[in-house]
């Protein structure tokens, strides 16, 4: 994997780049819909392509080590072959999930103990382990394995806490770089910078990373509940300390108006089941702002859900039929939304992209920003 880096705006740290996988191009900035357990949840793959245009999904280690399973995976030849998406994958380390695990895993030193959500059954992940799951799973971007600190906590959980991420980077690197991949194509590694909120663990971890040199790195630990002014000041921190060589993916982020002001602090790849979640209740984001397509306000709106937007779905159906969708409990009402939110996020970094390279990123923000948190 490689990364060209294009231009970054004269006025924030906002950038624009190219990642270069065996399975296509990603321009950055960008948006990777989160494929959980192999799928985006009530999307097609043919509507990721064609109408929302991603170019990258994420499935998670975690739950595809659980549901097919590494057998069924290793059989189809990949997430890829399995799932039938030609373009990049990436692998969450299921990190997260030992975090959200927290009434049913043990962390210790040799890796996580933890109770399958599915059937109860006991398993260890290690540093390891997650490294030849991910290699099993085949994803062009792989994601060391982490532990993510809750917030708040205190700073000596969270200190220790980093000193045994930073522990299991290592074990991941050596195992990572000592093995292939399965399938005939490369994978990339990338590391995760985490310390809480904590100014002094934040830079440690950040320089830690970067020191290790590999083909991208990532930022995990926030947007845990953590006020955004805060998540935005670790964030700048650490992307003053990257190397701007290579791409930078803050975990899990965010709202539209999160991802935009993380832009301009230097980052250039996102995900967030928030766009899907969301849509499975009503909740749309268009281009003017945020709407709750159940409410019954929209109930004698024939306007298309949002036609500055463009794309089948959003110009198509109208909003009173959405409405009538959700107040009826038919399933096509949370596809229509899923499939219009992920269009309009991947819409959205698109545009961000246009005006960082025509240098005109910071006023467009500015005026998105505000635009896109009045809710209508």
């Amino acid at each position: 994997m490689t990364f060209d880096l294009l231009t970054t705006d004269p006025h924030t740290k906002a950038r624009a780049g190219v990642v270069h996988t065996d399975h296509g191009a990603i321009e950055t900035p960008i948006f990777m819909p989160v494929g959980t357990a192999g799928t985006v949840k009530a999307v097609q793959q043919r509507d990721l392509e064609n109408d929302i245009q991603a170019q990258i999904i994420l499935g998670n280690t975690y739950h595809l080590y659980l549901r097919p399973g590494l057998d069924i995976l290793r059989q189809a030849g990949g997430l890829h072959q399995f799932n039938g998406w030609d373009r990049p994958i990436l692998t969450d380390s299921g990190g997260y999930q030992v975090y959200s695990l927290s009434n049913t895993r043990k962390i210790k030193e040799e890796g996580v103990k933890f109770r399958s959500h599915v059937d109860g059954s006991q398993h260890l992940f290690t540093p390891e382990g997650v490294m030849d799951i991910q290699r099993t799973i085949g994803a062009d971007i792989m994601m060391a394995f982490d532990e993510c600190t809750p917030w708040p906590c205190e700073y000596a959980y969270a200190a220790r806490s980093l000193d045994m991420t930073h522990r299991w980077l290592k074990r991941c690197i050596q195992r990572f770089d000592s093995t292939e991949g399965h399938y005939g194509y490369s994978q990339a590694l990338f590391p995760i910078v985490q310390g809480s909120t904590f100014k002094d663990l934040r830079i440690k971890s950040a320089e830690f990373v970067a020191e290790q040199g590999r083909e991208g790195n990532a930022i995990g630990g926030l947007s845990v509940g953590e006020p955004a002014e805060l998540m935005y000041e670790m964030t700048e921190l650490v992307c003053d300390i990257l190397p701007p060589d290579k791409p930078r993916y803050l975990m899990g982020v965010g709202t539209p108006a999160n991802i935009l002001e993380n832009i301009a602090l230097g980052v250039d790849m996102f995900d967030c089941v928030m766009p899907t979640r969301n849509a499975r209740n009503g909740l749309v984001y268009t281009t003017q702002g945020i709407m709750n397509l159940a409410a019954r306000k929209w109930a004698e709106d024939f306007e298309p859900i949002d036609a500055a937007l463009g794309g089948y779905v959003s110009t198509f159906y109208s909003r009173a039929y959405v409405r009538h969708l959700f107040h009826s409990k038919e399933m096509l009402g949370p596809q229509i939304a899923s499939i219009h939110n992920l269009t309009f996020y991947l819409w959205l970094v698109k545009q961000a992209r246009e005006q960082i390279l025509a240098g005109t990123f910071r006023e467009w923000k500015d005026v998105m920003v505000k635009k896109l948190m009045t809710r209508l």
